[in-house]
C-alpha cells in the first residue's frame, strides 16, 4: 500500500533519529493517512479516498468538491 494522500499528494518524509551520543541513523516519517470515503452531491456517487488527517479537517471545512476545486486553483497558479 502506498503511503501518499489521494487529495494532496502527501509523501513519507525522511530524516534520522539521534542518540544521545549523536549517532544518526536513518528513519521515515509517515503521513497520517485514513480511509474514508466521500459522497459527491454533485455526481451523486461514493468515493474511497485514502486521506491525510490535515487534508480531512479541510475538507470536513469546505467541502471535497470545493477542496478540490482550490487544489485545481493553485495547482495551475
Amino acid at each position: 500500500m502506498s503511503k501518499v494522500c489521494d487529495l494532496t499528494g502527501t509523501r513519507p518524509l525522511y530524516g534520522h533519529n539521534v542518540s544521545h551520543s549523536n549517532r544518526k541513523t536513518k528513519r521515515r516519517f509517515n503521513p497520517n493517512l485514513q480511509k474514508k470515503s466521500f459522497f459527491i452531491p454533485e455526481t451523486g456517487e461514493w468515493i474511497d479516498l485514502k486521506v491525510t488527517a490535515k487534508a480531512l479537517r479541510t475538507v470536513d471545512k469546505l467541502g471535497l468538491y470545493a477542496y478540490i476545486k482550490k487544489l485545481e486553483k493553485k495547482a495551475n497558479n
